[in-house]
């Protein structure tokens, strides 16, 4: 019998998650995993994906019944991707000392099903099979299909990200400018440091959101009638997402893809729309999506994005923040999400 350190959904938070106290969003506790099953495995978690949607999953003021996966419950572990080790396999799929992408929630050790298991091989030029977990992963497909599916992006559009310094948002900016070839991709981040990054990366022109002249900067970037934004890639949500609706062309696609400024915040908190009327004057598009709707075209979209990093037209190097932290700190690294701490894809590796 294997015994395993869980980090558990203790109270769903309505605003910002408490890491300490008797209201603690989360509770470190002790449990005994079930003997394996026929075709389950025995993994030992190495690397954590931090992901922004998981704030959705364990929030009070969601109705489960509109959430487009199963919900954490109070009482049971929170759920995460990660970067694991096989120690054990009742499935001809995994030997031990394979690594694997699974689904362990914030666990050291999980049984889960061969079946929802993916295994990672090499991967080209010895890069690190962390990048299963972002740019090479979910993350870097969220942004293909945010793209390409759902804008419909192409050569003739103006496309504007924001978060783009972030996991998803950086490589939207490469899909955009290096793979679909965007005439003009405008990324929106965090600071100047950050800015500088994501045009390294292929953006023509990134604005610090903090600056005071935002709606100035944004108006120059995106000069109309002819230079309007013709596709947003919204990861934010709230005020940028009200400035955005003022910046499209007419017949504009905005692809929501996430909206971390209201994750945090009660509802009354909350930022809206004020600009709505552009939608209908300028007749744009918005659509919500879930990267698993395109699971389909999932090998299709890893292939691009495979021969794209081979030809060099892709960077995931620098993409990545990831810390050391021991297992009882799992919180406070996933909670640097929502600081803007991170550049790129926030992975915690357990010491």
């Amino acid at each position: 019998m294997v015994q395993t350190r869980q980090w558990l959904l203790a109270h769903k938070p309505s605003d910002l998650p408490k890491l300490d106290g008797p209201d603690a969003t989360f509770q470190l506790t002790t449990t005994t995993l079930p003997e394996l099953k026929d075709n389950e495995i025995l993994v030992k978690t190495q690397y954590l994906s931090n992901d922004p949607a998981q704030r959705g999953w364990i929030s009070a003021h969601i109705n489960p019944d509109r959430l487009y996966t199963t919900p954490v419950r109070e009482g049971t572990p929170m759920h995460a991707r990660s970067l694991a080790e096989v120690v054990e396999s009742k499935s001809s799929a995994f030997q031990p000392g394979d690594i694997c992408l699974a689904s362990t929630g914030w666990a050291e050790h999980a049984v889960v099903p061969a079946a929802t298991t993916q295994p990672c091989p090499d991967l080209p030029r010895g890069l690190s099979k962390t990048h299963y977990l972002g740019a090479l992963g979910l993350t870097g497909l969220t942004a293909y299909f945010g793209l390409t599916e759902i804008a419909r992006a192409s050569a003739d559009d103006v496309v504007v990200i924001s978060g783009a310094a972030g996991a998803t948002g950086s490589m939207a900016v490469q899909i955009a400018k290096k793979i679909l070839g965007c005439k003009k991709v405008v990324g929106i981040a965090g600071s100047e440091e950050k800015c500088r990054w994501v045009e390294s990366l292929g953006a023509d022109v990134c604005l610090n959101y903090k600056r005071e002249s935002l709606a100035a900067d944004l108006a120059e970037a995106t000069p109309g009638p002819d230079g309007f934004a013709n596709v947003y890639f919204d990861n934010v949500g709230g005020e940028i997402l009200d400035r955005m609706l003022t910046r499209m062309a007419k017949y504009g696609r905005i692809a929501a893809c996430g909206a971390i400024s209201n994750y945090n915040a009660s509802p009354e908190r909350m930022t809206g729309i004020k600009n709505w009327f552009e939608v209908i004057s300028m007749k744009l598009e918005i659509r919500g999506f879930i990267v698993l709707d395109f699971m389909a075209k999932f090998q299709q979209a890893r292939e691009v994005l495979f021969k794209s990093l081979e030809a060099g037209k892709l960077r995931v190097e620098g993409g990545e923040h990831i810390v050391q932290a021991g297992f009882e700190d799992v919180p406070k690294t996933w909670i640097l999400l929502f600081e803007g701490s991170n550049t790129g894809k926030l992975i915690t590796a357990l010491k």
